[in-house]
């Protein structure tokens, strides 16, 4: 039975973080002073630093769907069983879970509160705080 469950949206927040911190590094990269000589260089590390961005959009494209946490700091996501290895990190806006699954894989899951309802960020919150704590 799971303690807790939610349909995870894309977060808007965090794409706007990641695209304000992507274009952050791309704008320094125009606007710093290049010799000619390194012209392949900065067309190199600005092609690369917006793959980057286009890459980091995706990846939090794909954190959305299914997600329950279990008994025994167990979470059901991505069709697959993982385990919450460490203390999660939670504020009042985001948590970072680092999860393990039962092959070893280990994955860093950052929520943002704007990717589920007010009330499943709060349940989600206080199981994790309190984990004795049923809701």
């Amino acid at each position: 039975m799971a303690l807790w469950h939610s349909d995870l949206r894309v977060s808007w927040r965090a794409q706007w973080i990641s695209l304000l911190l992507h274009g952050v590094v791309i704008l320094a990269l125009l606007l710093a002073p290049w010799p000619a000589s390194y012209t392949v260089v900065w067309m190199l590390l600005v092609t690369l630093a917006v793959f980057e961005c286009v890459r980091s959009q995706r990846r939090i494209r794909s954190r959305e769907g299914d997600i329950a946490l279990l008994e025994g700091r167990q979470m059901q996501w991505r069709r697959q069983q993982w385990q919450i290895y460490g203390r999660p990190w939670i504020t009042r806006q985001a948590m970072l879970l680092t999860l393990r699954s039962a092959k070893g894989a280990q994955e860093k899951l950052w929520l943002l509160s704007d990717s589920m309802s007010e009330d499943e960020w709060r349940q989600l919150r206080q199981q994790l705080l309190n984990p004795g704590r049923r809701l």
